[in-house]
């Protein structure tokens, strides 16, 4: 079984920044639904990029960031600890 080439900080990045987005998303009032709708795209993306299934792209990213009225900066804002080079 092949594994994932990027480092664990990425994935747990990836995972920080759904949670952002989640938390903006519920702080807002907005169902899955509504940000979808918000946004121009499927409740599915939603879910990945808050879940963190699925690498989310950027186009996905900007359209998420229009959706919940704030910047990509201020959504992908997140501090993750990374090991010692």
């Amino acid at each position: 079984m092949p594994t994932d080439p990027r480092p664990d900080w990425v994935l747990a990045s990836r995972q920080a920044i759904g949670h952002r987005i989640a938390t903006l998303r519920t702080a807002r009032g907005m169902s899955v639904d509504d940000l979808a709708e918000a946004a121009g795209v499927d409740r599915k993306s939603v879910m990945r990029a808050e879940g963190a299934s699925v690498s989310t792209g950027l186009d996905l990213l900007l359209m998420l960031a229009d959706g919940l009225g704030v910047s990509v900066a201020h959504m992908v804002d997140v501090e993750v600890p990374r090991p010692p080079t």
